[in-house]
């Protein structure tokens, strides 16, 4: 039976391209991912991502963060200065669709509501504590809440559970030099 793929697209750095010709394969690494001045900031909600993305128990040893991916080439960043577009051609169950809305909630250390009511209620409990989703998941100051927050995160898999828009982005473990059809510079 012949594998179908389908064609996705992520931005990298050049330097992923120049593993990708010397090794063959790229796994994304913390200390790459987390050398930003934001790394304090995202590191908890990308930490969160790489221990619960199904098939985490799967990875590839060496990878410790999933690489992202576009599902349109359209949808996918411009190539800066040192960077690259790759145009890959990946097997479809390999990909771990992630909602844009539930992901930015997730960045911004919100609460992922199951649906309205769940809403209005976390909302009626981060009043009655004088507190915000952000300051609750940021400080130790209400462990309670910050695990009701964090717990929240895994409606993120769960495509029963619509916060906004449908969109979503994709999520794969590794890059292989095989699967590219293109590079865009």
């Amino acid at each position: 039976m012949e594998q179908t793929s389908v064609r996705v697209w992520t931005k990298q750095s050049a330097v992923v391209w120049d593993i990708l010709q010397r090794e063959g394969i790229y796994h994304a690494r913390r200390a790459d991912i987390l050398r930003t001045e934001e790394a304090a900031l995202i590191g908890t909600a990308y930490d969160w991502l790489a221990q619960n993305t199904p098939g985490a128990g799967a990875k590839p040893k060496d990878a410790e963060y999933p690489i992202w991916l576009s599902f349109s080439r359209a949808a996918t960043m411009l190539p800066t200065p040192g960077t690259v577009v790759m145009e890959l051609a990946v097997d479809p169950e390999s990909i771990t669709r992630v909602n844009i809305a539930k992901w930015g909630a997730i960045l911004n250390y919100s609460y992922i509501p199951k649906d309205p009511a769940d809403a209005r209620r976390h909302q009626a409990l981060l009043r009655e504590y004088g507190t915000g989703d952000a300051r609750a998941v940021m400080t130790p100051f209400f462990p309670q809440i910050r695990r009701e927050i964090t717990d929240s995160w895994k409606r993120l898999f769960d495509d029963s559970i619509q916060l906004g828009s449908p969109a979503c982005y994709g999520n794969i473990w590794e890059v292989r030099r095989e699967w590219i059809q293109q590079i865009i510079q």
